[in-house]
């Protein structure tokens, strides 16, 4: 449920419309209203007390789907399955101490969506099922809160009645070997004119010492320009995995 604005309340100030960072809040008439297709229950409005009549409240989450939508968007929440508040991941920032991505692997993270833009799940499903019919096995429901959402993660099918959320953001995690990097970046040039959103793709590497990383001349071979800045990851943890 979305949040519910007290019709009795509203002086149509429009002051709401400014926080609003997917433009879920319009206008009718003199008084705000919200589309609850749009809000994704970020409470960004309601959380900074932005409406000087307290005109806006908190709608019940009575949908496993909108709480979800809530603790992706609200930092102030943490996921039980990840642990981890935020967007419910570490991405990949601890490779340190959790040694998911082995030598010979990359890891892809799809950052999609935006504030401001935002993105239906059913897009998010079909940039999941082309990565994994290239070749990138999906992390499960203990790394990324996306498995929860799952049918199945070894095509990257999530739930049907999933696909119409619409959500703030959200990361795609996983990996896949050195030699397919070529097909999932191929297969991510041609899903992005199927959907209605905005992504960014992280690409993990490992690297010795100060060899030249030749997985990036994969970049050069499908036309993307080389990442001119990154995170760097210099092994300062305890491993719990080693390779």
């Amino acid at each position: 449920m979305a949040i519910v604005i007290n019709r009795d309340k509203c002086t149509g100030c429009e002051v709401c419309l400014l926080y609003c960072p997917v433009e879920a809040i319009r206008m009718e008439g003199e008084v705000a209203v919200v589309d609850p297709s749009r809000c994704v229950d970020c409470y960004v409005c309601v959380r900074n007390n932005v409406c000087p009549k307290d005109a806006m409240e908190r709608g019940p989450l009575d949908r496993f789907i909108d709480r979800f939508g809530h603790i992706l968007c609200d930092p102030s929440e943490t996921f039980v399955e990840t642990e981890t508040p935020g967007r419910g991941t570490e991405e990949a920032k601890t490779n340190d101490v959790t040694g998911r991505f082995k030598r010979g692997e990359a890891g892809i993270a799809i950052d999609m969506g935006r504030p401001g833009v935002g993105c239906y799940l059913r897009d998010v499903e079909k940039v999941a099922m082309a990565i994994v019919k290239a070749g990138v096995v999906l992390e499960g429901r203990s790394t990324t809160p996306l498995a929860g959402l799952a049918e199945d993660l070894s095509t990257g099918k999530l739930r049907d009645e999933f696909l119409d959320k619409f959500v703030l953001s959200i990361i795609i995690e996983g990996k896949c070997k050195v030699e397919d990097l070529p097909l999932v970046l191929q297969a991510l040039q041609e899903v992005s004119g199927e959907v209605d959103t905005v992504f960014s793709v992280g690409l993990v590497l490992r690297v010795d010492g100060n060899r030249p990383n030749p997985e990036l001349e994969v970049l050069d071979a499908v036309g993307i320009p080389r990442p001119f800045r990154g995170k760097v990851n210099v092994g300062l943890g305890r491993p719990l995995v080693l390779d």
